[in-house]
């Protein structure tokens, strides 16, 4: 494998930083881009680097240090634009809808139609593709069948199938894959000087995805979060029908329940590989004698029940089920 060049942005993923930058050093570049993998995984990170690796006019690039680098890093690049939800609207961002639509396609289309203003191209990152509307679909392939010479599109997607297969096939496709645990911690320790002890606990807890990390350490207050939901979970084994119910009518009311479900999942996974006789396989490593404490008290089939019930809440919520209902069944389905 060749060295990823320096400055980078991206933690890992080392094949597909080697496959752009020789794209770029040779000059074959395409004119689309996919980046798939699950959420935090790095694809929007590893699409904004190799923007400005494109952008760049230092050497090697991205070199970080010229004028064009500086402005890909505070965003205020004339030549690259972050398609989001809303964008092209005169909506303020706060009615922005959830999809992205045809307005915001369009708006790009007008762009492209303009040539680059300090760069030799024009680049659109457009993260999480999958949330573009059919009528937006239909649109960006148009630009994809026949691109402007400078135009070239990156786009992310938790998973292709949610996309048109033409513009699929139009794109260069990167599959990125979760992390190694010791690629993780290594770069919490290197890269943002973290102590040993504190890298070791959140690169257990990414499940590969380095942006669950950044983001957790950039946040002070996640980490007792997590152990208060935890706790709260391990509160609801104790807890009667009723209080269950009123517990489901609190979470209901909390803005990120799918995070706190798959936090849920994460311990009830755990709970499974201690069952089976891998504790040191456990994702909550700070948790792992209560885990060993509580898997005595399951029966396999039930932890195994524990997980398919968070599996169909999850599911349910994002086909847009009253959250309340969801979480009522789920709690009264869980084997406490």
């Amino acid at each position: 494998m060749v060295a990823k060049p320096p400055r980078w942005s991206v933690v890992g993923h080392e094949w597909a930083v080697d496959l752009l930058a020789k794209g770029l050093d040779s000059g074959r570049l395409s004119h689309a881009y996919l980046f798939v993998g699950p959420p935090q995984i790095g694809k929007t990170t590893l699409a904004a680097s190799f923007a400005q690796a494109l952008l760049c006019t230092g050497a090697p690039a991205p070199c970080g240090e010229c004028t064009a680098c500086q402005k890909v890093l505070r965003g205020s690049h004339p030549d690259l634009r972050m398609i989001q939800p809303g964008y092209g609207s005169e909506e303020p961002a706060a009615k922005a809808p959830k999809s992205l639509g045809i307005e915001a396609i369009r708006a790009l289309q007008h762009e492209a139609a303009l040539k680059p203003f300090e760069g030799l191209w024009k680049i659109f990152i457009i993260p999480d593709a999958q949330l573009m509307t059919p009528p937006a679909q239909d649109g960006l392939l148009k630009t994809l069948e026949e691109p402007p010479s400078y135009v070239i599109l990156l786009l992310t997607a938790l998973d292709p199938s949610a996309l048109l297969p033409t513009i699929v096939s139009r794109c260069q496709v990167f599959n990125l894959r979760p992390l190694s645990t010791e690629r993780i911690r290594e770069a919490l320790i290197d890269r943002w000087a973290m102590e040993r002890e504190r890298a070791e606990v959140l690169a257990a807890l990414a499940d590969g995805r380095m942006g669950i990390v950044v983001e957790a350490a950039s946040d002070e207050e996640s980490v007792p979060a997590r152990s208060e939901q935890l706790d709260e979970l391990l509160t609801l084994a104790r807890a009667s029908r009723a209080e269950r119910l009123v517990q489901a009518e609190s979470l209901a009311r909390q803005e990120e329940i799918e995070k706190i479900l798959g936090l849920w999942a994460s311990w009830w996974r755990d709970l499974l590989l201690v069952k089976a006789g891998v504790p040191q396989a456990v994702q909550n490593i700070d948790r792992r004698s209560e885990l060993e404490k509580e898997a005595r008290g399951y029966e396999l089939a039930e932890i195994e029940g524990a997980l398919a019930s968070l599996n169909r809440t999850l599911e349910r919520l994002e086909k847009n089920v009253n959250p309340r209902l969801a979480l009522e069944v789920l709690l009264l389905e869980m084997p406490f």
